[in-house]
């Protein structure tokens, strides 16, 4: 419940600050006295668009702080979600700066807009011509049905597993458009990857294919240096063997005439030993070496296919070459692996909708047997409240598909007057028969769920007499379940109030200001007489405003 309001510096408001309790609250005053005012400053602190013009010193920040008494409301999960501290008595303050900026509170912690605008709305519920509008939308009129049809863990339920399967859908849709997409480059893809993989690509394979090309290419160039140097090392009189060899044999003369000699004679048969084993490898070469032109052919078209991926690709070595092969691989088989977890996904979501299913026919099951309660309630409320032969008719019907608020499709039609025939509320229905209706459910309401602080602004316009008593009684009966403010013009609604509040323009100087004030058992019988009988007290407006008092 609201406990207390401070507002500062804001339109025909210096300072106002006024505390209120539980039970039924009206607020009266003329015509231009600053109801809107009030209200606008309620607006700022409940998450409102500020407006610069608003201020009044255009030198001084505005501030609005509203306290309110939250145990009941069940918002601890709120402020965890929110990373805020929880008070049983939670502070909301609005400032607003000179310069423009705008800042708004939670229990002194700094919040975004949208947070406390959220909170608001949990907090307390202004009833204006805008918000009757709400009660032709079918979101509004389904969450009436569902209040009576006591349907809040179905829907938290059903809420969930519809986040699931819209999860599931989405990615659903994911893969087939990536299967889509893949398709078209599938066939490309897998030519690209046959065509790496008949190259047989292996790491050090250029190098390699280049250095033989390059021998078979140059093999008589290269049989006729093995030829040269075959005679080099052969021949029998000028050969390098048959040279090495007599020195060999002249230093092993030498040997024995001292240790130095013999040193040189080992590192002499070193050099013979080396220079065989030279002379037989440089001849096993000679003999192995021969042309090969089909080799030859061989190795210029693998090379060239090799050349020609290179380009293709545009890379620069077979590594290069081998990482594009992996992609293209793994893209293949990605492709054939999208049609398993499709087949997956299609199997989950089939699944979870049957389970959507289930859930949603509880939840139209139990709307069906609330909608003649909530008929029977809705006329007998109405009927007192002038309108005798109001009807409602309500009708679900399955929707084709499954909605926030479950599976229903819902006709809300009315009818005001016998042998008219039904049509939409917001066709058929008058702003003043609105007003009555939902001042009527919002009294329904009031008796099978927690509804935040009631604030009606004017619901009573264009009502009187019996009537407008009535609309009394129905908004002081509601304030045994919650708190509920009436701003009026009707003598007969303000006499209900457990408080009186007024609301008044007072001239200081120069400046107006409007103020704020209770009213006590005197006072108010003035002020009723006043709305009664106008400026002038008469002793029977008197009389008849202490009578609606008592």
């Amino acid at each position: 419940m609201l406990s207390n309001l401070s507002i500062k510096n804001y339109a025909l408001i210096d300072a106002l600050e006024v505390s209120f309790h539980t039970g039924f609250t009206v607020i009266t005053g003329e015509t231009g006295a600053g109801k809107s005012i009030l209200l606008g400053g309620l607006a700022l602190v409940l998450g409102k668009r500020a407006d610069l013009g608003s201020l009044r010193d255009k030198e001084r920040k505005c501030i609005v702080e509203a306290a309110f008494k939250i145990t009941k409301y069940r918002l601890r999960p709120f402020f965890e979600q929110n990373d805020l501290d929880y008070e049983d008595e939670t502070i909301l303050r609005r400032e607003i700066h000179p310069s423009g900026k705008s800042r708004a509170f939670i229990n002194d912690s700094p919040v975004t807009l949208s947070i406390l605008s959220a909170l608001g709305e949990r907090l307390i519920d202004v009833h204006s011509q805008h918000q009757t509008l709400r009660l032709t939308e079918n979101e509004f009129q389904l969450k009436v049905i569902d209040a009576l049809a006591d349907n809040k863990q179905n829907l938290q339920a059903y809420g969930t597993e519809l986040k699931a399967f819209r999860d599931t859908e989405k990615r659903l849709q994911q893969l087939i458009a990536t299967q889509k997409e893949a398709n078209k480059e599938k066939d490309y893809d897998s030519f690209l990857l046959q065509e790496l993989e008949t190259a047989a690509l292996s790491e050090g394979m250029q190098e390699a294919l280049e250095s033989e090309q390059q021998k078979l290419s140059n093999v008589e160039t290269i049989l006729e240096y093995f030829a040269n140097g075959y005679q080099l090392l052969s021949d029998d009189q000028l050969g390098i063997m048959s040279a090495v060899t007599q020195l060999t044999q002249l230093s092993g003369k030498l040997a024995d005439f001292g240790e130095k000699y013999e040193n040189l004679h080992q590192r002499i048969q070193s050099v013979h030993i080396e220079m065989e084993d030279i002379a037989s490898e440089w001849e096993s070469l000679k003999d192995t070496t021969e042309a090969d032109p089909e080799r030859l052919e061989q190795l210029n078209g693998q090379l060239q296919l090799l050349y020609d991926l290179l380009r293709k690709h545009d890379v620069q070595n077979v590594n290069d070459l081998l990482s594009v092969q992996e992609a293209l691989s793994q893209k293949v088989g990605d492709t054939a692996n999208l049609e398993v977890e499709i087949a997956e996904k299609e199997a989950l979501l089939a699944a979870q909708k049957e389970t959507l299913e289930a859930k949603a026919s509880i939840i139209s099951q139990k709307r069906t047997r609330a909608i003649p309660i909530l008929d029977k309630e809705l006329s007998e409320v109405l009927s007192s409240l002038g309108m005798p032969s109001a009807t409602f008719k309500m009708e679900l019907t399955p929707a084709a598909n499954f909605k926030e608020t479950g599976k229903d499709d819902l006709a809300f039609l009315f009818s005001a007057n016998k042998g008219v025939g039904y049509g939409e509320l917001k066709k058929v229905a008058s702003g003043g028969e609105l007003s009555r209706i939902m001042l009527t459910i919002k009294a329904v309401l009031a008796r099978y769920e927690q509804l935040p602080t009631m604030m009606f602004d004017e619901i009573d316009t264009g009502v009187s007499g019996e009537i407008s008593n009535k609309m009394g009684d129905i908004m002081k009966a509601m304030s045994n379940h919650m708190q509920v403010f009436s701003i009026t013009h009707l003598p007969q609604v303000a006499s209900k109030g457990d408080a009186h509040f007024k609301v008044f323009k007072e001239e200081i100087g120069e400046t107006t200001h409007t103020k704020l004030k209770q009213l006590q058992q005197e006072e108010r019988v003035s002020e009723l007489a006043e709305m009664l009988g106008g400026k002038v007290l008469t002793d029977s407006a008197m009389a008849h405003a202490r009578q609606l008092l008592d």
